[in-house]
């Protein structure tokens, strides 16, 4: 049987772009999303026959959510191998403008959403003996964003140190843990995000002088997905161009 794949926010955008690389590199797939129709669209679009798909209602807001994830993923497949946390909101208010609210629930989103999928997923695969866990940071949490609010850029970077605990927690019961970090990459969400004159510019600021592919992103996943991937863990790859180099 294959390997089984869980994907938060998968429904469309990178979340998709990752579900689809993986289920081409042979991976059953759950694409899981806020919304149970628009997750259920992604999965007829990606695996018509359902033989190697399923598609779940997941609010990152909600631990019960996680729990009732894990449940029924178990309850199709028998088991869960490498879970994707992805599912982000991206908001860009500019500083001084956000409200402790908007701020909380960009971080419940971002952070604590990663936080629980890393425990309750994290938990399982370590009862196992053995799993993969990729958090999705962003460049904004390294070098406190360019195009992006401030709890959004906070959020990435607390998932960075997140991804640093949980890698340490888990390893020796089989699992390992990363991050990828990516710059601003061709996708609708960045170009409906940063007005066409100020994404010129972005993008003659960036090193090597064009956007990040998405495609790209999903074989990275793949990579640490892989049982091969075995000694590397608590580490962010850095996807961006060239602008932040460490």
């Amino acid at each position: 049987m294959s390997q089984i794949a869980l994907v938060t926010g998968a429904s469309q955008g990178l979340g998709n772009e990752i579900a689809r690389a993986l289920h081409a590199a042979g991976y059953a797939v759950v694409i899981t999303d806020l919304s149970l129709e628009q997750a259920e669209v992604a999965a007829r679009d990606l695996d018509p026959s359902g033989e190697r798909v399923q598609a779940l209602k997941l609010d990152v807001g909600q631990k019960a959510d996680f729990e009732a994830a894990l449940d029924a993923v178990v309850a199709r497949w028998g088991a869960l191998h490498v879970v994707v946390n992805n599912a982000a909101m991206t908001l860009t208010t500019p500083l001084m403008q956000i409200s402790p609210e908007e701020f909380d629930r960009v971080i419940s989103v971002n952070q604590r959403g990663t936080f629980v999928g890393c425990q309750v997923f994290g938990a399982y695969l370590a009862g196992r003996g053995y799993g993969r866990i990729i958090n999705m940071a962003s460049l904004a949490g390294q070098n406190g964003g360019t195009a992006t609010g401030a709890h959004y850029a906070a959020s990435k970077g607390a998932i960075v140190t997140l991804t640093k605990i949980f890698a340490r927690e888990l390893a020796a019961n089989g699992v390992t843990v990363n991050a990828i970090a990516p710059g601003p990459i061709e996708s609708l969400a960045v170009r409906a995000a940063v007005p066409p004159e100020r994404l010129e510019k972005l993008i003659e600021a960036i090193p090597v002088k064009r956007l990040g592919s998405a495609a790209f992103l999903g074989n990275l996943v793949v990579q640490l997905a892989s049982e091969d991937a075995y000694f590397t863990t608590g580490a962010t790859w850095d996807v961006n161009g060239g602008i932040y180099m460490r």
